[in-house]
Order: structure tokens, then sequence, then C-alpha cells
């Protein structure tokens, strides 16, 4: 055989390597990341992503819609696909409004095959984008949250983020119930985006959540709304709230502070108005606690309604001094007078007879210091020292509502127990799930309050209205019972503001049809002014919505 010469070996040698190199290459990719890259080009022609189930519908008491879930359509694209960046950007920008920079931006986007064009747009919106054929964009079919009543009642529905999830309010609180089970999705994709036939490759079908009734009537709300909002400018200031509820149930008819939210439209909410302050926030109440006080003193039997005590101008322990309101000599007061003069030494001198611990222990006994267990997100519970650390001033503080810090919730509770034989209930919005027939039930609480200690509390709260502060509550031909609040607001230099009130009035129509407790509450208000005009307001219209008929008493 003739010999292979030198230069001939290297060129063999190097073809053998280069045929080796092939060969190994041929293995690698057929053989060793074959799963890869099948996968790779699996990807490319499919198109996967979660599918959104039908968030429940939201009803107030009366069927109305509150929110709801409508069909939309999201708009993505693959910037892979993508041809001429800049003209798709100037086509959707005529359709979907909008800057085309920014529009290319997201085209042109590096290192990705998905990015969202617009979600949740309005059909009719994703049909006119689906005319222009545009390269690289595709269409899921989706839905958006629609609150069709506006910013009315917003604060208790709350929101809802792009995702579908409850961010705030009953869509928080309920969103396990509301929000169902995402399914998934994965198809062969065409032209355009449309799913080739035959070509799902996997589907598990979404579960839509389930609906529920709540204890809100939109029609209320709206004018509690309204009268808080005109009532609070005439006061001239700018944040308030105001609860309505059913003492009878504890389902609450109607909630909000200012400034209101509109879930509709989040740009134009301002901040801190997200929640209910009067169900969020504690405070010191004020006078509106001087009945939790008085009921104290009618159970310990020191003094009765018309029983007297001299009240002088001012009292003095632990080197401070206290005084009503408003410049007096000093004073004989029955009980019922104590209440209707708002006198802060009268209810300490008769409070202290019948025992600061007696206070606190119903302090205790109504909850003051625990949330109410309202379904309603970020409760705030109240607060009061323990009784082994009150000095004689904090006894007289707390019996006229300094010292201690509730929520307007927890004395709409209490004033409810005054109305309602004793019973403490559950403050609640959620009623019943329409779908399952669900009805929810709500815990009570038996006080035991003997009813003549009850008849008598309603008796002097109605002398209040009659005869008292209160008088701009009143509805004629109706026994409107409550008590006012002119409380001092902590200073952050200590001591309290000078001329600067938080004021309240928390009231029921006695001897009627109706089991409605309302409170108004006004923040920072200058000089000393009364709500009384926007509860007398607000539930003027609630006997005339409610056709609430008067039974008056023997």
């Amino acid at each position: 055989m003739p010999t292979v010469s030198g230069r001939a070996k290297v060129l063999l040698l190097a073809f053998a390597a280069i045929a080796a190199v092939f060969f190994l290459r041929l293995v690698f990719l057929q053989v060793i990341v074959s799963d890869q890259y099948s996968a790779m080009a699996e990807e490319s022609r499919t198109v996967s992503f979660e599918t959104t189930p039908r968030r429940g519908t939201i009803y107030d008491r009366n069927g109305i819609v509150l929110a709801t879930s409508v069909e939309a359509t999201t708009i993505y694209a693959n910037p892979v696909e993508v041809t001429d960046a800049a003209a798709e950007a100037a086509s959707l920008a005529s359709v979907l409004g909008g800057d085309a920079a920014d529009y290319r931006e997201l085209l042109s986007t590096p290192s990705t095959t998905f990015v969202y064009i617009k979600r949740q747009a309005d059909v009719e919106v994703a049909d006119k984008v689906k005319e222009l054929k545009l390269d690289g964009v595709y269409f899921i079919a989706d839905t958006r949250r629609e609150y069709p009543n506006g910013s009315i009642g917003g604060q208790v529905i709350g929101y809802c983020n792009v995702d579908g999830e409850g961010i705030t309010g009953l869509e928080l609180q309920y969103n396990d119930i509301l929000s169902g089970t995402p399914g998934t999705y994965t198809a062969e994709r065409g032209e355009q985006g449309f799913p080739i036939p035959g070509g799902v490759k996997e589907e598990t079908p979404a579960v839509n959540g389930q609906d529920i009734m709540v204890s809100l009537d939109i029609k209320l709300q709206d004018t509690v709304e309204q009268a808080l909002a005109e009532g609070v400018k005439d006061l001239e200031t700018e944040e308030g709230s105001s609860i309505v509820m059913d003492g009878a149930t504890g389902e609450i008819y109607a909630a909000c502070s200012l400034p209101y939210m509109n879930p509709a439209d989040m740009s134009s909410s301002q901040v801190g108005s997200e929640s209910v302050k009067a169900i969020t926030q504690a405070y010191e109440p004020g006078s509106t606690f001087k009945s939790v006080s008085a009921l104290t003193i009618l159970e310990q039997g020191t003094m009765g309604p018309e029983d007297t005590m001299f009240c002088p101008s001012s009292i003095s322990a632990d080197d401070y001094d206290v005084s009503d309101s408003h410049e007096r000599d000093g004073e004989t007061y029955s009980l019922r007078e104590i209440l209707n003069h708002s006198s802060n030494v009268g209810i300490s001198l008769a409070t202290e007879q019948a025992g600061f611990r007696a206070l606190y222990d119903n302090i205790k006994r109504f909850h003051f210091t625990e949330p109410t267990g309202v379904d309603y997100p970020g409760e705030a519970g109240g607060n009061v020292l323990d009784f082994d650390n009150w000095a004689k001033i904090t006894g007289y503080n707390v019996s006229f509502g300094q010292g201690i810090a509730v929520t307007p919730l927890q004395m709409v509770r209490f004033y409810s127990a005054i109305a309602n034989d004793g019973t403490l209930v559950t403050p609640h919005f959620l009623i019943s799930k329409p779908q399952s027939g669900e009805v929810a039930e709500w815990e009570s609480e038996e006080t035991g309050v003997d009813e003549t200690v009850l008849a008598d509390m309603r008796s002097m709260l109605r002398s209040v209205v009659t005869d008292g502060t209160g008088a701009a509550a009143d509805i004629e031909g109706y026994e409107v019972c409550g008590k006012t609040s002119t409380a001092e607001i902590a200073s952050e230099e200590g001591g309290y503001k000078k001329e600067v009130y938080n004021i309240g009035f928390c009231g029921f129509i006695d001897n009627s049809s109706s089991n409605l407790v309302c409170f108004v509450g006004a923040n920072e208000v200058y000089a000393m002014r009364q709500t009384t005009q926007i509860f007398n307001d607000i539930m003027e219209n609630a006997v005339k919505q409610y056709n609430i008929t008067s039974m008056p008493s023997n």
C-alpha cells in the first residue's frame, strides 16, 4: 500500500477531529439537551396563563349590586415577534390612548416573550385592537371589577388590585369567598393569538367565587354620606364619621368617614380614605361615655335619676382641677340634670360615690378594651389603665370620657344595649351567601342589666334631648334619646389642645318600630358645637325611608 505522507496525515486527522466535533454536537443536541430544546420549541408556539375566575358579586341588603365583575380583555405582546415597534406603538396609542413612546418601550422590551400592553381593557376596545392585526400582539379573556355606586359605600366595600385580589374593606375581609380559584390554560397559538383548533394541551377550569349579601343599605348610606359631608363643612372642619346600626341584630346599615374613597377611581381618592375610621381608630370619647358612668351609678343604687347632689364649680384631685366646659357657680343637680348639662364635676362626684371600681368593671363588662369582632379589616380596640394603676384623677377623668380610648363603633354597641334590653350584639356586615343559601350567624351576649335601670337610662337620655345639650337631635313626634360629647384632644406636646374638640352624638329613637342606633362625630372642631343636627338629618331620612312608627310610652 502506498505510504501516506505526513501532510496527508495532518489533513486526515483534522477531518477526523471536525467529524468528531459534529458527531459530539449531534449527540449533545439529540440526546443530552434534546428535552430542553424541545421545551423551548414548544414554548415558542404555545401560550400558557392562569385563567381568572369570576369574582363573586357583593349585594346590599336590598339586592342592589355594590361590586361586580364584568367581561374584559387583557392585551399582551411577545416583543420577539414584533416586526415594527414604532408603527405598532402608534397604532396601539390611536385605539388605547396614551403615549406611543410608552407602547414602543413595551414592544421593544429585551429578553422576554411576554409584556402586558393593557390589562382588563373593555371588550369593545380590545376588539378594535384585534382588527389592527399587529404582529406579536395577543389577547386573553379576563374580568374587571366594577363599582356601580362610585364612592357611595366605597370605604366599606373596598377595592381590588388589577390581579383581582381584595385590598381593603369587605373585598379584603371576604377575599377567600369572593375570589374563587384560578384555572390554567395552555394551547398552541396561531395568528393573532387565537388557539389552533384541537391545540389545547391543558385546561383546568377556574372555579368562580361566591356572591355575598351585606347589611349596607346603599340608599341610607348615600343619605348618611351627604349629611355628614354637608354637616362637617358647616362645622368648618374636614374630618368626621358616622355609623348607623340595628341595635337588635348588629347589622350595620351605613358607615363612613371623611374623606370618602371611590373604588371605581382610586386615582381620585385621598390618602387616609381607605377605611372607616369609626371602626379602625380609637379616640377619647368625651361625654358620650358619661352614659357608661350613669349606668354604673344607677346599678350601684347610690343615685336615682331624680336624686340630687351639690356640684361645686370645680373639684381637685392629685394636683389636677376638674371643671365643666362652661363656667358656672356651684349648683345642686339631680343625676338627670348632670347628664342634661353634661357636667364633668357632677358625673365625677356621682361616679366616685358609686365606686370607681364599679365603673372599671363595667368597662370590662361591656368589652370596651376589646375589638367588637366586626367583620371589617383593621378594627381597633379600646384601652384604659388597669384599675390597680388608677389614681383619683383617673377615676374622675374616665367618668367623663378622658383617659380612656374607644371606637365610635364600641359606643354604638353600648347604646344599642341600652336601647335593647341590655343585649350586646356583634356588629357585622355579612348577612348571607345567596348561592349556597347560607345565612351568617353572629353571637350576642346578655349583660344582665336590670330592666328598671335600662328604663331609667333611656328616660335620662331622652331628657338630654328635650331639656339638655342634645335638643337639635329631636324629631317631632318621636322620642329621640342620646348624649352629646365635646371631647378635648390630646396634644403631642402634652396636655390638651386649646379651643379645639372632637364632638359627637350617639342616640336612637325610643318606643318606636326602629332599632337603629346612630353615631355622628366631627374632628378638630373649633369652639363648642354639636353634631346633633347631622344626626337629625340622618334619622329623619331613616324615619321616612323605613316608615318608622312611634309608640309613645305611657
